[in-house]
């Protein structure tokens, strides 16, 4: 009990602040996606040489979804995991594929009908929240996008609140490591994994895993305190 006695006494401040207007950490960062073209998008997410993209079979497998488990794809892209989440969930669960971007939700859902994955929901959220109804989702899923977030603790609170008790946030990101990640990532990405770690614990998470399953990626698991 008294390890988490310092995490106790942070959160209302945590939570606090998050409803306080949050401003942004990485102004511009989603600019390049204002007017996308979808198809070069896709080609660039759903690219072979793409980590997350080459072992995604690997990653949805970690992630253990059931039957009847509600999965929110946060920052869902080109649709890829929505796509690969759909069927493991259904008939009776659902995908919130949420973006802020319209046309990756308009292209997501456009597919998803026609691949017939009829339990996929498509929503166009602010930067600064999911638009998730309360205690609505098992898992929230952020795969290379918790860089993206331009209001982190912001999204996070309204994370947590979409979340069931008990529910997990996995969130898979670049390494950011001086000497070993490229420039691109070390210029793009905004903080490393103990930062991340450190700022959604103080969210009102508890990591519960650190899965060795990428190189140039890390695989968070995070637990929702009530």
């Amino acid at each position: 009990m008294r390890r988490f006695t310092p995490f106790l006494l942070a959160l209302p401040l945590a939570l606090g602040l998050a409803l306080a207007k949050e401003p942004s950490v990485a102004p511009g960062i989603n600019a390049p996606y204002a007017k996308p073209d979808f198809e070069r998008w896709q080609a660039v997410f759903e690219a072979e040489g793409r980590e997350v993209y080459a072992k995604r079979q690997a990653i949805v497998a970690a992630l253990k979804l059931t039957p009847g488990m509600t999965v929110a794809d946060i920052g869902a892209g080109s649709g890829l995991f929505t796509r690969l989440f759909a069927p493991l969930v259904a008939p009776a669960g659902k995908v919130y594929a949420l973006d802020i971007v319209p046309g990756f939700v308009e292209a997501i859902q456009r597919e998803a009908k026609e691949q017939e994955l009829n339990n996929v929901v498509g929503l166009v959220n602010p930067a600064d929240s999911t638009s998730l109804p309360t205690r609505s989702i098992d898992l929230a899923f952020v795969c290379d996008t918790y860089h993206h977030f331009e209001y982190p603790q912001t999204m996070l609170a309204s994370i947590r609140q979409a979340l069931r008790p008990g529910g997990q946030l996995v969130i898979i990101d670049y390494q950011k490591v001086p000497g070993l990640s490229s420039d691109w990532v070390m210029s793009h990405v905004r903080a490393g994994k103990q930062t991340v770690i450190q700022e959604i614990e103080m969210a009102g998470f508890r990591l519960v895993e650190d899965l060795p399953l990428l190189t140039e990626n890390y695989f968070l698991r995070f637990e929702k305190l009530e």
